[in-house]
């Protein structure tokens, strides 16, 4: 069993500990920080977690042999320095908000022969790991074009406040918290991205940053992308890959619509998993020296570097080199 900590019990943070905790008999949390401490105490009742206020307590524990950090996007470069020193690292999305500091980050850890991974659970959906499964086998053919909407209104209404409007954590509207995962998952599917084109404005909010953004991409082998994401509306998960001999699509984590040139739709129902557990059990294996973790370095910090390049592209409205 591995004794972890988890950093940051906010929203995501709790959805960590509720996924797990008593249900994994990989890993466990021993510790829980946040600065919210009165918030937090229920959940650390319910958990049976020791609360504290600071991240240098639990570096300090020689009992806590990995750390899950659900922190502002801000701080995981210097959190992920301190904890590799000495323990495993497990960090939510966005791992980093620039390239460089993805990877400094990704160096120290290798560097420290500590295990990483990083909160893309999106791969673990059954519907992505069947359109991953239909590309890597060629039945959709060549990859021509993939297109994805990930929006929502959970984060319309959070306290202005909050680290999560602030424009320096989360630039270009919601691409940080939401259209990261579908970078992810196109560069899952296809590989590098070599140029991005973006526009963000701001509809409703009132947010520097912006509410709605929409991108366009280009692939290193020459296949074509479009995702966006808004801020205020309701829920929608849409992914679809289109190849040359068909095309696979989800508007949720189980179910898959698929048509085949010359085929009729096809409507593909998938064994549902918990995919923050399936991702937390596949850093346990990774910490155990059983396999690599399923987002290798070299993904994780071109996801950041495509990131880094929409907020550029935004920002000026012109063609980004992804570098």
């Amino acid at each position: 069993m591995i004794d972890a900590a988890i950093v940051g019990l906010g929203w995501w943070g709790r959805v960590h500990v509720d996924s797990v905790q008593g249900k994994s008999n990989r890993l466990r949390y021993l510790r829980g920080v946040t600065k919210e401490l009165d918030e937090a105490r229920g959940l650390a009742e319910k958990h049976g977690l020791t609360l504290g206020s600071e991240y240098r307590d639990v570096i300090d524990d020689p009992a806590i042999q990995a750390v899950v950090l659900a922190t502002p996007h801000s701080l995981h470069t210097e959190q992920i320095a301190m904890a590799a020193a000495g323990k495993h690292v497990f960090c939510e999305k966005p791992f980093a908000l620039r390239r460089a500091e993805a990877e400094a980050a990704v160096a120290v850890c290798r560097d420290a022969g500590v295990a990483l991974g990083v909160g893309q659970n999106r791969r673990f959906w059954p519907a992505i790991a069947e359109i991953k499964r239909m590309i890597d086998d060629g039945e959709l053919g060549t990859v021509m074009q993939v297109e994805g909407n990930y929006s929502h209104d959970i984060l319309a209404n959070v306290p202005p406040e909050g680290w999560r409007p602030d424009a320096d954590e989360t630039p270009a509207g919601g691409m940080t918290g939401m259209g990261i995962h579908l970078t992810d998952a196109y560069i899952n599917f296809i590989g590098p991205v070599s140029e991005v084109r973006a526009l963000c404005v701001d509809r409703t909010l009132g947010r520097r940053s912006g509410d709605t953004v929409s991108v366009l991409l280009k692939f290193a082998n020459g296949a074509t992308g479009t995702l966006g994401t808004t801020l205020e509306t309701a829920f929608i998960w849409h992914i679809r890959v289109l190849g040359s001999k068909g095309w696979a699509e989800s508007y949720d984590e189980n179910t898959l619509t698929v048509k085949m040139r010359g085929g009729e739709l096809e409507t593909r129902a998938l064994t549902p998993v918990d995919s923050v557990m399936a991702e937390m059990e596949a850093f346990a294996d990774t910490v155990e020296g059983e396999a690599p973790y399923p987002v290798p370095p070299e993904h994780i910090i071109h996801n950041v570097a495509v990131l880094e390049a929409i907020f550029e592209a935004a920002r000026t409205e012109r063609t980004v080199r992804v570098g």
